[in-house]
């Protein structure tokens, strides 16, 4: 048995959740609201504030479906009620970052300014070198915080480029002079 699939998940309080037929699963919070359907062979039930994921049977296709689904809708759960952030940093002699309205200037070293306008849902704020990208749904959060890290990743020279906080570069050593 999956022993992520088999864990409850609890439903903390302010949040409700509503399953309707073909496994659509509806989860709202004080943050928002997320839908997602999910694959039908699948048991998704509610009682006394805990949500379980069953499977009918040990086929691959189900097994790899039942830790998925539950951590989804794990995800959905905290996403509505504390939300998902991924902060960014950016570095490198001239590197900025400024928020326009909606829209993220990037100054990254070419000719141009990067433009990016932030998705529906998810917000970007910056603070010095820093880009804070947050939102309800963590698929989105991190989709957008790679696009914004693809810009300019960061190279393992100097270590100049866009990358996550927690991101370890491993450095390279540069070329040696004539002897």
């Amino acid at each position: 048995m999956s022993r992520i699939g088999r864990l409850p998940i609890t439903v903390p309080a302010g949040v409700t959740i509503d399953i309707k037929d073909g496994n659509t699963v509806t989860v709202k919070g004080p943050k928002g609201e997320l839908t997602r359907t999910f694959a039908p062979e699948l048991g998704i039930s509610l009682e006394d504030g805990t949500l379980t994921v069953t499977r009918p049977n040990d086929l691959k296709k189900n097994k790899a479906l039942h830790g998925l689904t539950r951590a989804l809708i794990n995800n959905m759960v905290i996403g509505v009620s504390t939300g998902f952030s991924k902060v960014l940093e950016v570095n490198g002699v001239g590197y900025k970052a400024a928020k326009q309205g909606n829209k993220l200037v990037l100054s990254l070293g070419y000719s141009h300014p990067v433009e990016m306008i932030d998705p529906e849902g998810i917000e970007s704020s910056v603070e010095g070198n820093k880009i804070t990208v947050s939102g309800i749904s963590k698929e989105k959060v991190g989709q957008y915080a790679a696009e914004i890290r693809t810009k300019r990743p960061p190279e393992p020279y100097k270590g100049k480029g866009i990358k996550y906080s927690d991101e370890i570069i491993r450095r390279k050593v540069g070329k040696t002079g004539k002897k």
